[in-house]
């Protein structure tokens, strides 16, 4: 089952239909409440990092089911050239995206950015190198990105323990089986995963 397509925007607009979709499909389903609670949070996070994109843009929201394994879509199409992102940026006191913190803070910022920089190395290890996306310009998976953070939070590495207390606060990190974002020319797409009964 695939819901309809709800095209939501930056600035809150039919972010609560996108809710309400979520309440819909956990009512047609029979989801538990724990389970309509977790389709509904993980819907909230993806809403909420809609909001925080940087300038006016829409995106495509839909929910999937393929058995008890339910997919949280949300596509964009990045409006945010180099040139853009910098005049942004040279606002700050700091010259840096300081709001970029937490897994769905950064995973935000490729969707500001899309691929034109580099996301740090424990960002970039959770990098797909599977041949079967190989018409994908750039995959992230968060359980490869776990596994890297896990790796390096073993040498005691101080950004890993920062990315590691991040993941550990991160309500999709906790709620999610996996997250999947991919960069294709200027479409970023995020999909939520999360297993269900």
């Amino acid at each position: 089952m695939k819901t309809d397509v709800i095209v939501v925007s930056s600035s809150g607009k039919q972010m609560s239909t996108a809710l309400q979709e979520a309440e819909k499909v956990s009512a047609y389903k029979g989801l538990s409440p724990k389970d309509a609670l977790h389709l509904r949070l993980l819907t909230e996070e993806m809403m909420g990092m809609m909001r925080s994109i940087t300038g006016e843009t829409a995106g495509e929201f839909w929910i999937e089911d393929k058995g008890d394994i339910y997919q949280l879509h949300l596509r964009v199409e990045t409006r945010m050239n180099m040139t853009k992102r910098e005049n942004l940026l040279a606002a700050s006191t700091s010259g840096k995206n300081e709001s970029a913190k937490g897994l769905m803070g950064r995973l935000r910022d490729f969707f500001d950015r899309g691929a034109d920089d580099d996301f740090g190395p424990l960002m970039m290890a959770g990098m797909n190198d599977d041949p079967t996306t190989a018409s994908m310009d750039w995959a992230w998976a968060m359980t490869r990105y776990e596994d890297a953070v896990s790796s390096a939070m073993e040498r005691q590495d101080a950004a890993a323990i920062e990315a590691w207390d991040e993941l550990e606060k991160s309500v999709v990190a906790q709620v999610a089986d996996e997250v999947k974002v991919s960069i294709k020319g200027n479409v970023v797409e995020m999909t939520i995963f999360k297993k269900l009964s």
